[in-house]
């Protein structure tokens, strides 16, 4: 019998649970504090339920959670992950721990309809939406979890195509009977899909990352067919309705290839399209991925790119590369997976 996770709901919805079954409202509260709280792996561990209600629970339910079946680890300290799902998919989250911090990047989706030039994932194709169980169980399943200080939505899939399932995970990592998170500790990338862009905005408080890669539209086509229905031009003038001076913060990442997007005529034009936005720029290393004919910027050309952005009132980083050693580049590991299986 396929039972139905736990994981994922709502406290809403676990009340609706335990109402249907005959128990009172309150041991909703009780379940989300096992699980959300002390992260139980299994209704047996409720110990403050009757062992009634445990059984009555463990007829139709169960907490979800499943383990990695997969990991690689980096000289560097990064973990990937490798997570499968019951339709025989995979997906991939990583722990990246850097000068204080310890960050877990995680899936929305198995593959993705975006089909971005530089991406593995895109290449895939499009499989299937993760349900909030399953984007939570990357961060529920690791040994790492109680150390994490950052969650980032960059992995595999776009948020925004999710965005349902990506809300309700949301929600439930920042409310006070789930894992009483800030929103400032998490952020979600997008392409930039307007729909739901401003959806997000106006239900969460977590922080926003726009993939952009180039600032002319027609350009940025041809790295990101996304752009042919949301223009990058259009989507900034919807963050401009926004107030992102307090505590959300606005970012763009914007990964640089070697003659393509990195000479300084380009850096002029993001200071042109980004002008009065209250925003940062994350200048990406490109990691190499097969058939893909992009190389990635040399160190010296990124600094120069990040020094005039900055120097001009564009507040901008270069992300460290992280994992080199590892199927950096996302998408890869859960490939390998599928073409090994196939032999």
């Amino acid at each position: 019998m396929v039972k139905t996770p736990l994981l994922g709901r709502t406290l809403d919805e676990l009340k609706e649970i335990v109402t249907g079954l005959g128990m009172p409202k309150f041991t909703a509260r009780q379940l989300a504090s096992w699980m959300y709280g002390k992260k139980v792996p299994s209704i047996d561990g409720m110990t403050d339920l009757s062992l009634k209600n445990r059984e009555l629970l463990k007829g139709s339910f169960e907490i979800g959670c499943s383990a990695p079946v997969q990991e690689m680890r980096s000289v560097d300290g990064t973990v990937k992950y490798l997570f499968s799902t019951p339709e025989g998919n995979y997906v991939e989250s990583v722990y990246i721990p850097e000068d204080g911090r310890a960050t877990l990047c995680v899936s929305s989706q198995v593959g993705c309809k975006m089909n971005c030039r530089f991406c593995m994932t895109g290449k895939q194709g499009f499989s299937a939406n993760l349900t909030a169980a399953q984007i939570l169980n990357q961060i529920y399943s690791i040994p790492e979890r109680e150390t994490l200080t950052n969650v980032v939505f960059m992995g595999m899939g776009e948020p925004f195509d999710n965005l349902d399932e990506v809300l309700r995970a949301l929600d439930i990592l920042t409310s006070d009977y789930g894992w009483q998170w800030s929103p400032k500790r998490i952020t979600v990338s997008t392409v930039g899909l307007k729909k739901g862009l401003e959806r997000f905005l106006e239900e969460s408080g977590c922080h926003l990352a726009v993939s952009l890669h180039s600032p002319y539209p027609v350009q940025r086509r041809g790295l990101m067919p996304a752009e042919k229905a949301y223009s990058i031009t259009e989507i900034v003038e919807v963050l401009r309705r926004y107030d992102f001076s307090k505590q959300r913060r606005l970012s763009f990442e914007y990964i640089m290839f070697k003659g393509v997007n990195d000479s300084l005529i380009y850096a002029k034009e993001l200071l042109r399209l980004l002008r009065g936005l209250d925003c940062r720029m994350n200048l990406i290393r490109f990691h190499a991925i097969p058939g893909v004919d992009l190389e990635g910027s040399d160190g010296e050309t990124m600094l120069a790119f990040r020094d005039y952005l900055t120097k001009h009132g564009l507040f901008s980083t270069i992300r460290a590369s992280r994992g080199e050693d590892i199927f950096a580049a996302c998408g890869m590991l859960s490939t390998a997976r599928k073409q090994a299986e196939k032999k």
